[in-house]
């Protein structure tokens, strides 16, 4: 990532810097000081979609849209709903999709404040209908209550979890992803039991990626892809290592920072 001066119609936004990803592809506008900033889980997350994906994903929990615009970099044909929760990383995903860094994308994303925890009639009266996407992804809140607790309600809401969430964002995404569509989230090794435990009857070909800094080191991170009522089973996929034995990072790593390679293969 590097970044540049933010454009002057930023002003009213609070701190913040402009960074670029997929070495420009994309610009992010997001918070300096307060709120969640992007980096490398964000684009891990959307290189679980195919290359050749050319339909409709939603990012849920989008933040300031780093991964949904990751997804639109990497897939041409691909529109994205940008979901937030709180509207002030929403001002800051509509400054992104305003950013004329952006202008190459924009025109297919749009972003949401919506609750995705949301069930029935209330999550389609916030705008997010039954069977209208082809793919969700999320990188939904995933530190336990305890973990290296911030004073930075942005912060906080961003990343610590709530009981339930798992199953209460899966819920939404079987409800609205078409049969075959597809499902990607990112989290903790500890947190698979209960994704698992909420997918099951409502996604099924799970694919899982373990992610390690280093080769000689326990995994930090999963990638879980599943199939709307798919009945294929269980996939344990090779690693992702991020770094090598001189701490740089590796090629595969690189690749899928820069938007070059999905993460499945495919």
């Amino acid at each position: 990532m590097t970044a540049e001066p933010s454009p002057a119609r930023e002003v009213d936004l609070p701190p913040h810097t402009v960074d670029a990803f997929h070495r420009g592809d994309f610009w992010l506008v997001q918070p300096k000081d307060n709120g969640h900033r992007a980096g490398m889980d964000a684009l891990m997350l959307a290189a679980a979609i195919p290359g050749s994906f050319a339909g409709r994903v939603a990012d849920f929990g989008a933040g300031a849209g780093a991964a949904g615009l990751a997804v639109a970099s990497r897939c041409k044909q691909a529109e994205v709903l940008l979901v937030e929760l709180t509207p002030e990383m929403a001002a800051f995903a509509c400054a992104t999709l305003a950013h004329p860094g952006n202008t190459q994308l924009s025109g297919r994303a749009s972003v949401l404040v919506a609750d995705v925890g949301l069930s029935g009639n209330a999550r389609a009266r916030a705008g997010l209908a039954d069977v209208s996407l082809d793919f969700v992804i999320m990188n939904p809140p995933f530190n336990p209550p305890h973990h290296r607790p911030t004073p930075d309600a942005l912060k906080r809401q961003a990343h610590v979890m709530e009981d339930g969430l798992f199953d209460n964002w899966i819920r939404s995404a079987a409800a609205m992803v078409k049969p075959r569509g597809g499902l990607a989230i990112i989290a903790r090794p500890e947190q698979l039991a209960p994704i698992l435990t909420a997918m099951d009857g409502r996604f099924g070909k799970v694919e899982i990626v373990p992610v390690h800094p280093r080769a000689d080191a326990a995994a930090i991170r999963v990638i879980v892809r599943a199939v709307r009522a798919s009945r294929a089973p269980l996939a344990l996929c090779p690693p992702l290592v991020l770094r090598d034995a001189d701490d740089r990072f590796s090629q595969r790593a690189n690749d899928i920072s820069n938007g070059r390679s999905s993460l499945f293969g495919d």
